[in-house]
């Protein structure tokens, strides 16, 4: 576990350093950016072998903030648009990365509750976004060191290629503190 702790505090660090911006017009900063996204995904790969399989995939990510992304090729449902299961993996996963990323490996996010509301079907690839300002993420952190662990909700929006909101999640999630030891 320390292995893989030390893999998210690095790429945590080396992904809020790169410029989520960057073009191929600026080959080393693309690089960075694009090789960070890459290790991301490859870490969720190692720990939720599920989730590259059915085409999710972290498309930015950065101090508050997570975008990603499920396709609807290999998720569709018996009438061709995004299968319910595949909103509920782009809506989950996020909220973790956010967290790992955010508040850093010694805290464990856990999630309790999800729900969904679906708006209109989906015919192409979903997107979704979450954030944290700083205050929440301070105040998370505060309350999990001094008692082992805090709850807190997300918002995602989740919307198709062209802009349309497809489904809204809500997801109530306690972060644990690795190793917390109550006084």
């Amino acid at each position: 576990m320390a292995l893989i702790d030390s893999l998210i505090g690095a790429t945590g660090q080396w992904v809020s350093s790169s410029d989520p911006k960057a073009r191929l017009t600026q080959p080393l900063a693309w690089l960075r950016k694009t090789s960070g996204y890459a290790a991301v995904n490859r870490i969720i790969g190692l720990s939720i072998p599920f989730a590259p399989r059915n085409g999710f995939s972290v498309e930015e990510v950065r101090p508050g903030f997570v975008r990603a992304k499920i396709r609807l090729k290999g998720n569709k449902n018996h009438f061709g648009s995004l299968y319910a299961g595949a909103y509920f993996l782009v809506a989950e996963i996020p909220g973790g990365v956010l967290t790992l990323f955010d508040l850093g490996p010694a805290y464990t996010p856990i999630l309790k509750e999800m729900t969904l509301q679906f708006l209109q079907p989906a015919n192409s690839d979903v997107f979704v976004e979450f954030s944290l300002d700083e205050a929440t993420v301070e105040a998370i952190k505060a309350e999990a060191d001094a008692t082992g662990r805090a709850a807190f909700a997300l918002e995602g929006t989740l919307y198709d290629q062209h802009g349309n909101h497809v489904a809204t999640s809500i997801a109530q999630y306690r972060v644990r503190k690795k190793g917390f030891k109550a006084s």
